[in-house]
């Protein structure tokens, strides 16, 4: 990182907000609604409502904020992130018998990925013109083709370079993580009660109550984190730096904020779970919401494709796919770059997922299982390059893996039970 990047900190900052934090600040769109929307046996209720905020809640701590952002993105390579990374680290000072193996853990994980960067454009795009339902019910059938329309536009763009777009997109994005906040603490102020839900006592609580339901339901709150793999990517893009003082000043506080919101307004107003984001506010905000909405989402997209740009360098530096042309869009900034065969391949696999999906809650059901096979993949990989390359006491790296898979493992299995929803579903009479 050079002298110039260093002075303009916060620029660079405000840039990362438009970028790499645009998927996991849209996901409030859809996670409480389909958390409680009645998939499960249950509806809103108030153990229900107070288990799910209280696991989001720690999700964004713990996932988030401690795994990723403390702990894996130590592991970079010449500034660059993502699980290719995370693979060709780990495997430098492994024998001969290990390294095999952690190649293929390295290529399963970019796989999932490219399979997050599939459907998180889709569902985001779609999750907030879906809105029109609200605002005009009659323009419901001109969902999927505005969300192509939109797509289209962000595809087109993208030869303009990470830093342009991030430029362009930040007073966006701070707008709209301003608004979730003030959103949030609308609903709040009128049931402030929901703030309890910060205990965890609640999510232990919400296990109890609803025992092998619960255990599925964890597909759902997923949704909450989704994009955090995208960030560890982009970190070539921005840096370490402006990644983590985005997070803990801006989009963190905003993001709590708002599904405490959203869970306030549904403890007074069950109703509401049809869309509990857009009937938090106001009915004269509604349209002006649903803008905004859309351009963020466009945005969201955005740091999923940053990272996938990433991802593929990568990959044709390791020799794992054949190579292709790579533009370089920054002057200061090596990280910055646009893959134009990639670029292509993706939106016309993104137009075929909305086509064939049609709605938001459809392709809620495949997103899971891609972001959380790669954070499990991800756990095993940073713990490896912790051992074998910054030399941690064997004793904390097991404790820290086994802590990881805790969170990561059943997380993935309730979405791995998706592939078998008649079983799920027999499981679930059976509880």
């Amino acid at each position: 990182m050079n002298k110039d990047h260093k002075q303009s900190l916060p620029a660079v900052t405000l840039a990362a907000i438009g970028v790499v934090y645009g998927d996991i600040g849209t996901s409030h769109l859809y996670t409480l609604r389909e958390c409680l929307a009645g998939h499960y046996g249950f509806g809103v209720e108030r153990v229900a409502v107070f288990g799910f905020l209280s696991l989001i809640f720690w999700l964004l701590i713990l996932i988030v904020s401690l795994k990723y952002l403390l702990f894996v993105m130590r592991a970079d390579n010449a500034g660059e992130g993502g699980i290719l990374t995370l693979m060709s680290l780990a495997g430098r000072n492994t024998g001969a018998k290990l390294t095999p193996v952690l190649v293929i853990i390295g290529l399963i994980g970019g796989s999932f990925f490219y399979g997050e960067v599939v459907i998180t454009p889709a569902i985001s795009v779609m999750s907030a013109i879906e809105g029109l339902q609200i605002a005009a019910p009659s323009l419901q059938e001109f969902i999927v083709p505005l969300s192509v329309v939109v797509l289209t536009l962000l595809f087109c763009i993208q030869k303009k370079g990470t830093g342009s777009v991030g430029k362009l997109f930040a007073p966006v994005m701070l707008l709209w993580f301003l608004t979730l906040g003030v959103l949030g603490v609308r609903g709040i102020i009128d049931n402030p009660e929901v703030l309890y839900a910060i205990n965890p006592k609640w999510a232990i609580a919400f296990f109890a109550e609803y025992q092998t339901v619960s255990f599925f339901a964890l597909g759902a709150v997923v949704l909450a984190i989704t994009g955090v793999e995208a960030l560890y990517s982009d970190m070539g893009h921005f840096g370490k730096l402006p990644i983590r003082i985005a997070w803990f000043s801006a989009v963190l506080p905003s993001l709590v904020l708002n599904y405490f919101g959203q869970g306030a307004l549904l403890l007074s107003k069950p109703a509401a779970i049809k869309n509990p984001f857009f009937l938090l506010a106001p009915d004269w905000a509604m349209i002006p919401l649903l803008i905004l909405a859309t351009l963020t989402t466009v945005i969201a997209s955005q740091a999923v494709i940053s990272g996938v740009f990433s991802l593929t360098r990568q990959a044709v530096r390791l020799g794992y796919v054949p190579p292709m042309r790579i533009i370089h869009t920054s002057e200061m900034e090596v990280g910055q770059i646009y893959i134009p065969f990639i670029n292509w391949l993706l939106y016309i696999a993104v137009v075929l997922v909305i086509a064939s999906f049609e709605h938001s809650s459809n392709l809620a059901a495949a997103y899971g299982i891609a972001v959380t096979g790669t954070m499990v993949l991800t756990s095993i990989l940073s713990c490896t390059v912790a051992r074998k390359n910054w030399h941690w006491n064997l004793l904390l790296v097991s404790v820290l893996l086994l802590a990881l898979l805790c969170l990561d493992v059943p997380m993935f299995a309730a979405n791995a039970m998706k592939i078998f929803p008649a079983a799920g579903y027999r499981c679930c009479l059976a509880s």
